[in-house]
C-alpha cells in the first residue's frame, strides 16, 4: 500500500471526524482525514502527521488537496487510512502472504463480497472450499498491546455473528487484525471500550472463526502487513 505523494505537516485541531486542520510549511490548512474513529490519543494539537498530496482535486471536485493518513505517537509511525488496510490484506493474499502463515494458497480473491446481512471484505477459496474473511485496521495502542475497537462498533459485532453463522453452514471464516504499525508484543479487544465486540470476538473463535492479528512495516509513504502478532482474548 503506498503513496504517490506525502508531506509533513503539524496537527491543530480536528473540527468533526472528517476533517482537520494542520500547519503545513507555516500555512494552516483543511484537511480530509481518512479515518472516522476517534483516534483521541493520536490526533493531539503539536502532533507531526502525514499527508497524502492531491495535486489534481480541485479538477477532480474535492474539497481538500490533502489527506490525513499517518501520524507520529512520539517516535511510533501509525498509519491511520481505514482504507487502507483492505488493500493491504487483498495484496497480503495475492502475493504469498496468507499461504506462508497458515501453508494453504488462496484462489479466486474477490473484495466486498455480500453473506446473509453482512458485506465481508475478501473471499475466496481453498482446494474448492469457500472462505470469508473481515479486515479490521487497529491503531489503537496502550503499553505495548495493540487493541481494538477505539469505539463501539455494532457493524462489528454483527460481522462476527455472520462470520460465526457462516462457519456452521460450512464455510471457512477468518477475523484479520492489520496493526497499522510496528512495536506492538500483542493484541486483545478493547474490552474497556466495547465489551460486546470482545465477547463477539470469543464467541466467533469458540464457533471456529480463525483470528489473525498481523503487524506492519509503516513508512511515511505507505505500509506493507509483516508478522503475526499473539491473539489474546478474554478479559482477565
Amino acid at each position: 500500500m503506498k503513496y504517490q505523494t506525502t508531506k509533513k505537516g503539524i496537527f491543530k485541531a480536528r473540527p468533526n471526524r472528517f476533517v482537520a486542520q494542520v500547519d503545513i510549511d507555516g500555512t494552516e490548512h483543511t484537511v480530509h482525514v481518512k479515518n472516522t474513529g476517534r483516534c483521541r490519543e493520536l490526533l493531539i494539537p503539536g502532533a507531526t502527521v502525514i499527508l497524502e498530496y492531491h495535486p489534481d482535486a480541485l479538477r477532480l471536485g474535492r474539497k481538500t488537496e490533502y489527506s490525513l493518513v499517518a501520524v507520529y505517537k512520539g517516535k511510533l509511525l501509525i498509519n491511520m487510512d481505514s482504507q487502507a488496510p483492505n488493500s493491504a490484506a487483498a495484496r497480503w493474499l495475492l502475493e504469498g502472504g496468507f499461504e506462508k502463515a497458515t501453508g494453504m494458497k488462496p484462489e479466486q480473491i474477490r473484495r466486498e463480497v455480500t453473506y446473509g446481512q453482512s458485506r465481508f471484505d475478501l473471499a475466496f477459496s481453498i482446494e474448492g472450499k469457500p472462505c470469508f474473511m473481515e479486515v479490521k485496521g487497529v491503531t489503537l495502542e496502550n503499553d505495548g498491546t495493540a487493541m481494538f475497537p477505539d469505539a463501539p462498533t455494532e457493524r462489528g459485532v454483527k460481522h462476527l455473528e455472520e462470520l460465526a453463522k457462516a462457519v456452521k453452514e460450512g464455510f471457512q471464516a477468518y477475523v484479520l487484525f492489520v496493526i497499522q504499525m510496528k512495536g506492538v508484543n500483542g493484541f486483545r479487544p478493547n474490552y474497556e471500550t466495547h465489551r460486546e465486540f470482545g465477547q463477539a470476538l470469543e464467541k466467533a473463535a469458540a464457533a471456529g472463526v480463525k483470528i489473525l492479528a498481523y503487524d506492519c512495516l509503516v513508512k511515511e509513504n505507505g505500509f506493507s502487513i509483516d508478522q503475526a502478532v499473539q491473539v489474546v482474548l478474554g478479559e482477565n
